[in-house]
């Protein structure tokens, strides 16, 4: 007796449903990708019990006559496509033939369509795959699948499903998705009756958007447009104040079919790099396009991930155009987050203008202040000490002179006049609070700038920038600083010595462990140096590779910057905090330092009135 056997149709479609029907959001994917490509422009989804009793999808799209009824009911039946070559320029949602013979293997189901006008339909009734009636019935133009007992006859596969509330959360995310890349379509889903999603026709993608998203977050998104090498890019991005603590907001879109790929996700991160808190994920809505020929869709039953001819091509193409809007939309935008509740101001237009004034290093704790290329005579008094000789109180009044004994300043000591330049430059500083944060005024609201926040963005902007152009910019020691590694940071030293010297550090063995430190980055202070270096060591061994990619470089450069700026708990005069926020408007990105955190926050005029009850 053979021990290899032809398996019976029947558990083949069983078999097939267990890769295409998951649970009931499966089966509404599958059919609405279906009333899709029969071009409907109305398409309601009605559930009972999150789908676990009934699914029922009715469409006006083309329909079907009688003889295509019976035949989407075979394995692998499609009007899709018709030869190999078609198979790589598919221009639709559906096109294995599985769906259909796979769900209706793995429920009670009945077909109901109509293709004429003349409302001469057809319904068919089938029990686990098999006809058990068909019937001649009056019905308009348009197509219906009523999907009841899923899974009835599989009881193991049933118990996998989760509870009612669950299931019917993947199948509402499932339409989200959908009306997202089809806004011309009006989607319609109700659960036991009840009207929970309805998205009407709209003529263009804003309309949708704020629909789906609300109008609060659609009112701030960023519009992105670019094209390269046949691809295109299009889609509305969310600034990085407004991200979520899962991936489930960003929507990935390629030729219109919505997909969870690993390049298309890496590469909107990418685009959102240094922007980000860790655990935190961006809002975004983005369509690629490119030739069909460029993109594998046939790699999973599911057709949720797909692979690219030129990975590498797509991931830099999305990545490079999220980050150049990106910069453009921290820039160009004047609206930040507010410092309490979760409303979020709307944007208005702002452009930045470049300053004049050269380029100004705002000093460190041990560092001279540098303020005098752009510090008037008045400030030039400091120019000999250092921030922390400065002994300034926590907060300084702007209106009228503190008049307290040696720490009085004058008030034209106080106002500085920032010269016209980007949003920064525009504020009135009024102090300083807790010596961490800068308290300015822009006209209507009250505006809170995190020193160490805003000087870590200056400084790693400006370490990128150097190592971009050649190199970073550095200072001899005058006495070289011997440092005693263990054994296992010595080894790691003589393997990224070269890229160490890259970043500005010059070492030379000095024997067994030791090494002389020579030269240091010159935004950097000689203080704990060697700390510095064994965290850098460790990053890059973690990171590993011969030389320094971007990711490596850039968590390198951060920790860098990080080390010699602008502490909390570190008192600023007002020609320091002066300087500070004009060089926050001639690097990019200014609104987040490179770990995410928000540099800046607003409060509101009316939120102040609130807090006094005027309003």
């Amino acid at each position: 007796m053979s021990n290899i056997a032809i398996l019976p149709e029947k558990l083949c479609n069983q078999i097939a449903a267990g890769e295409v029907v998951e649970r009931p959001a499966s089966v509404v994917k599958e059919l609405l990708e279906n009333s899709l490509d029969a071009e409907a422009d109305y398409i309601s989804v009605e559930i009972e019990r999150g789908g676990k009793k009934m699914i029922r999808v009715s469409d006006n799209g083309c329909g079907m006559d009688k003889e295509d009824i019976f035949l989407c009911f075979e394995r692998h039946a499609t009007s899709k496509i018709r030869s190999e070559d078609d198979l790589f320029n598919l221009n639709y949602h559906g096109f294995r033939g599985e769906a259909i013979p796979s769900i209706a293997a793995v429920a009670r189901l009945t077909l109901t369509s109509c293709a004429t006008e003349d409302g001469a339909g057809m319904k068919l009734v089938l029990n686990g795959g098999v006809v058990q009636r068909a019937d001649e019935v009056a019905r308009r133009r348009g197509t219906t699948f009523e999907v009841r007992d899923l899974f009835y006859n599989l009881p193991a596969r049933r118990k996998f499903l989760r509870r009612d509330e669950t299931e019917f959360g993947h199948i509402s995310e499932i339409v989200t998705r959908l009306a997202l890349a089809h806004p011309q379509v009006q989607f319609k889903l109700t659960h036991n009756g009840r009207t929970v999603l309805d998205f009407y026709r709209h003529n263009a993608m804003p309309e949708r958007l704020g629909a789906v998203l609300g109008r609060d977050v659609a009112a701030q998104l960023l519009e992105v447009q670019a094209s390269d090498a046949g691809m295109e890019l299009h889609g509305y991005i969310a600034p990085a104040t407004i991200n979520r603590a899962t991936g489930a907001a960003m929507y990935a879109f390629v030729n219109g079919r919505y997909i969870r790929d690993r390049v298309m996700q890496h590469a909107i991160m990418d685009g959102y790099r240094q922007l980000l808190m860790k655990g935190r994920y961006p809002l975004c809505v983005v369509f690629l396009t490119l030739p069909p020929a460029e993109v594998d869709v046939n790699v999973h039953p599911t057709k949720h991930e797909v692979r690219f001819r030129n990975q590498r091509q797509v991931h830099d193409f999305i990545a490079a155009a999220l980050r150049e809007r990106l910069r453009g939309g921290c820039c160009a935008t004047a609206a930040l987050q507010p410092a309490t509740g979760n409303a979020v101001v709307k944007p208005v237009d702002a452009g930045v203008v470049e300053s004049s004034a050269p380029a100004v290093a705002v000093a460190s704790t041990a560092a001279t202040a540098v303020i005098r290329a752009t510090c008037s005579d008045a400030e030039a008094q400091y120019a000999g000490g250092s921030i922390a000789e400065v002994q300034a109180p926590p907060y300084r009044q702007t209106e009228e002179v503190v008049a307290n004994g040696s720490d009085s300043v004058p008030e034209s000591e106080m106002e500085l006049p920032l010269e016209q330049g980007g949003y920064f430059s525009t504020l009135r500083i009024i102090g300083q609070v807790l010596s961490s944060y800068i308290v300015c005024d822009d006209g209507d609201n009250l505006v809170l700038v995190d020193q160490h926040a805003a000087h870590e963005r200056i400084g790693f902007e400006r370490l990128k920038q150097q190592c971009q152009s050649g190199g970073i910019a550095a200072q001899e020691l005058l006495f070289p600083e011997i440092l005693e590694l263990s054994m296992v940071d010595n080894a790691r030293m003589r393997e990224y010595q070269p890229l160490l010297m890259e970043l500005g550090f010059e070492l030379e063995s000095f024997g067994g462990s030791s090494w002389a430190l020579k030269q240091i980055p010159a935004i950097m202070e000689s203080d704990d140096i060697k700390g510095l270096l064994v965290d850098m060591l460790e990053q890059l061994s973690s990171l590993g590779g011969s030389s320094l990619s971007a990711d490596a470089r850039d968590a390198v450069l951060i920790k860098m910057a990080c080390h010699g700026m602008i502490r909390a708990n570190q008192p600023l005069h007002v020609d320091e905090m002066t300087a500070l926020l004009r060089q926050l408007d001639e690097v990019d990105f200014n609104r987040h330092c490179p770990h995410g955190r928000p540099v800046v926050q607003r409060i509101t005029r009316a939120e102040i009135e609130k807090m006094f009850r005027r309003t």
